[in-house]
C-alpha cells in the first residue's frame, strides 16, 4: 500500500475506534498488540489519547512491505 491509499484511509479509520486495529487490518500484529495494550494501561492515567493519537498517524503513513 502506499501513502494515503485506501487501505491506509480504512485502517486509520479503524485505529481511531480502537489502538492498535488499524495495524491489524494491516497484518502488523505485534504492533497492533503492542499499541492496544499500551494505549489500555496509559488510559488508566489519562495518557492513553497519546498512543491512540499515534496508532492512528501510524496506520495512515504505512508504507507496507517491511
Amino acid at each position: 500500500m502506499t501513502q494515503g491509499s485506501t487501505g491506509n484511509v480504512i485502517a486509520a479509520i479503524c485505529s481511531f475506534f480502537i489502538p492498535g486495529l488499524g495495524q491489524l487490518v494491516q497484518g502488523q500484529l505485534l504492533k497492533a498488540a503492542i499499541m492496544f495494550v499500551l494505549a489500555g494501561i496509559l488510559w488508566i492515567f489519562l495518557l492513553g489519547w497519546i498512543v491512540h493519537i499515534w496508532s492512528i498517524y501510524d496506520a495512515a503513513v504505512f508504507k507496507g512491505g517491511a
